[in-house]
């Protein structure tokens, strides 16, 4: 991680599970990190927990990554205040608890894609205009992406609804990413995440119970896996990693 001491990452949905571990992971690392959620009480939470040297290097922002303007204010405040991210973790992610044929859902629906595709839109298009203008040329995002970005298990009790398409279309976006930071004559490096089932507030956010007897990732996983794809040689290029809890059947 010598290469990214006192470097600036920002981690969206940042304030619980996945978006937690990974700033916690990051700032001890020796990174300046950004956490982004709407919940800005619970980053000043996570901050107040931090040893002194770690809670110097973690700001918070109040950012909605659904809401374009927002992103664009972000971004524009985190190249005047720290200089701008050269990495990004692409976290914030939602889940509801419907079918796609139920009356009446559009708000659901809507809100799905707007945070789980165009979120992520918004956040790489805005930090990847950063590391033009500042002629940065060794950038890494990372997503965290699901395995149900590859294929859609039949799964009692629920339906995956949007949020198994909304995955799929980070899969795809992705390798468009990919294939446009390199025609446009950049090292930048990009990474999917895919986990299996993580124990998460997901859950509670969706409504559901937490499934019981179902082997599942610690949030702690996949931060460890975020570290361990940007530390790769600058001739290395993780796309893709699939996570799974040992006896996952699906």
């Amino acid at each position: 991680m010598n290469r990214w001491l006192n470097r600036v990452a920002v981690v969206t949905g940042a304030s619980a599970g996945i978006g937690e571990a990974c700033c916690r992971d990051l700032v001890a690392k020796g990174m300046v990190v950004v956490g982004l959620a709407r919940r800005e009480k619970v980053l000043q939470d996570i901050r107040s927990s931090l040893p002194a040297d770690q809670a110097a290097r973690f700001h918070t922002r109040p950012c909605d990554v659904s809401n374009e303007q927002q992103v664009i204010d972000t971004f524009a405040w985190i190249d005047r205040t720290l200089g701008g991210a050269d990495v990004l973790v692409n976290n914030a992610g939602i889940i509801r608890q419907m079918n796609i044929t139920d009356p009446e859902n559009s708000a659901d629906v809507r809100a799905i894609l707007d945070v789980n595709v165009l979120g992520v839109t918004w956040c790489t298009r805005q930090w990847f205009l950063s590391l033009q203008r500042r002629k940065v040329n060794d950038g890494h995002v990372v997503v965290i992406n699901s395995v149900v970005g590859h294929s859609v298990p039949a799964v009692e009790g629920f339906s995956l609804n949007m949020y198994a398409p909304s995955k799929h279309a980070i899969t795809a976006l992705t390798e468009i990413l990919r294939q446009e930071f390199i025609k446009k004559g950049t090292q930048t490096k990009i990474t999917s995440i895919s986990p299996g089932v993580v124990a998460t507030e997901i859950f509670e956010v969706g409504s559901w119970e937490q499934p019981t007897g179902m082997p599942m990732l610690r949030s702690e996983d996949i931060a460890d896996a975020v570290s361990y794809c940007i530390q790769t040689p600058p001739t290395v290029q993780i796309k893709e990693l699939i996570i799974k809890p040992v006896g996952e059947l699906f």
